[in-house]
């Protein structure tokens, strides 16, 4: 897994790459703990993962429950087919805000 982060106003974009799996989830976590502070508006660009697990899910999960308590906002973007399906089994459409692409996020 690869990520690039960059700040727009007081938008944190995370933009990720490569599988999310068990080997790579807590790389996930961490990248995206240390970046809720940094931003009002969290938005996570998963348009480079083809691949998810449910320990992936559980790093975006905790992420979004902690950016909630804080009370910023946490976004998905740019969820590919293979990814949407596994989110879609986990009923994960209907907890988070998912958006075509990043330009739709920050126009929100």
């Amino acid at each position: 897994m690869k990520h690039q982060v960059r700040i727009e106003n007081e938008n944190v974009i995370i933009s990720i790459s490569g599988d999310v799996d068990l080997e790579f989830s807590g790389d996930l976590r961490i990248v995206l703990m240390e970046n809720l502070p940094k931003g009002r508006t969290i938005i996570v660009d998963l348009a480079g993962v083809n691949l998810i697990d449910s320990s992936g899910i559980a790093s975006l999960l905790e992420a979004f429950q902690n950016a909630k308590k804080k009370g910023k906002d946490f976004i998905v973007t740019s969820v590919n087919s293979p990814v949407m399906r596994v989110f879609n089994l986990a009923r994960l459409e209907t907890v988070f805000n998912i958006k075509d692409n990043i330009e739709s996020a920050l126009s929100r």
